[in-house]
């Protein structure tokens, strides 16, 4: 099966394509330029594949949680993509993905992830590895205080953990004593490779759904919402 991946819901943009078994990537730390990027990354791979969105069977777009701005960008890219080539879609958690990618260039096979969510805050979710080589969260994903994470956790993690995301970086005296790998993580923000590999579980376990379907993930909504222009 042939997929395209998008993501931009943190600093970095990124999308991956696989066509009959070949992959296809392209990675940047772009902070606020996914708007400018992430269509010529998405031309670019098509290129270079030789192949038409038509030609996919679906497409993967990070749902966050991450930046309000960069989840929005991707979906709505992710959304006209698929309209104009009448393919279903499938979200995939951008703190699942940083997991799947410590499985698979790491051999780890439960994560800690956490991202920077500003405002003294940071999204967290705890990933254990299933017989499908996918890694699986074992809690609804939050936004919490770092010095909370540690209890939000408490009742499934007996000891430290692999670490990834931006958070342990911006928050090391609360973070550190969960985190089994020393200094700044290997992985510091999803990349749309690893979106790829649990996309494609999801669409063969039946979860693809229309465009129109498509929702971001923000896990702090209400906040996001308070700070539009005119809301209160």
């Amino acid at each position: 099966m042939n997929y395209l991946a998008i993501d931009a819901s943190t600093e970095a943009c990124s999308v991956a394509l696989i066509v009959n078994g070949k992959v296809y990537s392209r990675y940047d730390l772009c902070p606020q330029s996914h708007s400018l990027q992430l269509l010529p990354m998405v031309d670019e791979l098509l290129k270079e594949a030789n192949v038409t969105l038509v030609e996919l069977n679906g497409l993967i777009f990070g749902q966050g949680p991450g930046s309000f701005t960069g989840v929005r960008i991707g979906v709505g890219v992710a959304q006209g993509l698929a309209f104009s080539a009448d393919l279903p879609v499938v979200g995939v958690s951008s703190l699942q993905a940083m997991a799947q990618s410590a499985f698979t260039e790491f051999d780890q096979k439960e994560v800690i992830a956490v991202i920077d969510a500003r405002m003294s805050e940071a999204y967290t979710g705890y990933f254990v590895l299933d017989d499908k080589n996918i890694m699986r969260e074992q809690c609804e994903e939050a936004v919490l205080a770092p010095g909370k994470i540690a209890a939000h956790f408490s009742h499934l993690v007996s000891d430290t953990k692999y670490g990834v995301g931006s958070a342990w970086d911006a928050y090391p005296e609360q973070l550190s004593s969960l985190k089994s790998n020393d200094g700044s993580p290997n992985i510091l923000f999803p990349n749309a490779l690893a979106m790829l590999t649990i996309g494609a579980a999801k669409f063969k376990e039946g979860l693809g759904v229309s465009a129109e379907e498509a929702q971001p993930v923000y896990v702090r909504d209400t906040v996001s919402w308070q700070k539009l222009p005119g809301r209160e």
